[in-house]
């Protein structure tokens, strides 16, 4: 059960990478300057964009956030073990 959690929780980072990807690529489709705005200012730049221009960028925001979402399954529900965080 455990593999099964690490795999869950690395597709739901895989996918959240892949959707941010997209998002920054939709920017850039828009605008260079939206594309680069989102790019090296991703905080409210991100959002105001993705407010903006919804019907471009929803999804990309929703592959992020099934992947949130089964990354946050993967840790929480089935134990999954984060392999960059230290036991001491």
């Amino acid at each position: 059960m455990e593999a099964l959690g690490a795999l869950a929780m690395w597709a739901g980072f895989l996918l959240m990478l892949v959707g941010g990807i997209l998002f920054i690529v939709a920017a850039f489709r828009e605008s260079i300057l939206w594309g680069l705005a989102v790019l090296f200012l991703p905080g409210v730049v991100a959002l105001v964009f993705l407010i903006l221009k919804w019907s471009r960028a929803k999804d990309s925001f929703f592959l992020q956030l099934y992947g949130l979402i089964l990354f946050v399954i993967a840790v929480v529900a089935l134990s999954a073990h984060v392999p960059f965080r230290h036991h001491w």
